[in-house]
């Protein structure tokens, strides 16, 4: 269970991340977090010297949560099939559900977000969100390869920019979605995705 500190270091992460999705990293300022957070001055400033702290706070969060969810969801693969393109496709069935079940649709990402507005941070807070990028990469990467050193691709593609198309998707999905006000963008983007593995590792049954 966690303590009083740490549930206080939780729901200001999660009151500003909000703030932020809406109205920007420079837009958000530390009396709005404090309101919203219905907490004090002083309650912040023991948490976070200032925006830039809270910065790095919000990117480790988001990774912690999004590493949580991409592993979660590749264990449900992996438990579901032994054949590595299976589990891959299996993998992208289970993500465009969870993204479905988000109620009102994607909020947003923090790494796009922080990537529009880089000027305004240091060099850590940014050099975070690039390590959060490249873990992605890793990650998608290697579930991919493991397709791939069963099934040539019908184009030879690099594992790594399959892995970042994905990325690519999530991310233009989100922006896409938010940006016509229709969350099941996300979802067929996603799917369309998941068609293109069929079709690149010649899976089309």
């Amino acid at each position: 269970m966690a303590t009083k500190g740490e549930a206080t270091r939780e729901k200001i992460l999660e009151v500003a991340e909000k703030i932020i999705l809406k109205k920007g990293f420079s837009g958000t300022s530390i009396d709005e977090i404090i309101s919203g957070a219905d907490i004090t001055k002083g309650g912040f400033f023991y948490h976070f010297s200032g925006k830039n702290e809270l910065a790095v706070g919000l990117i480790d969060r988001y990774r912690r949560d999004d590493d949580r969810l991409f592993n979660d969801l590749f264990e449900r693969a992996d438990s579901l099939s032994e054949d590595p393109l299976q589990q891959m496709l299996i993998f992208m069935k289970l993500l465009a559900e969870t993204m479905a079940d988000i109620p009102n649709g994607h909020p947003g990402c923090l790494v796009a977000s922080f990537t529009y507005e880089s000027q305004q941070f240091e060099a850590a807070v940014m050099q975070n969100v690039r390590a959060g990028v490249v873990s992605w990469r890793k990650l998608f990467s290697k579930h991919l390869q493991r397709a791939a050193d069963r099934y040539p691709m019908k184009i030879e593609t690099p594992v790594d920019d399959l892995a970042d198309m994905l990325t690519s998707i999530m991310e233009g999905g989100i922006v896409t979605s938010l940006t016509l006000r229709d969350p099941e963008i996300l979802v067929r983007q996603l799917n369309l995705y998941r068609n293109h593995l069929r079709m690149l590792f010649g899976d089309t049954a």
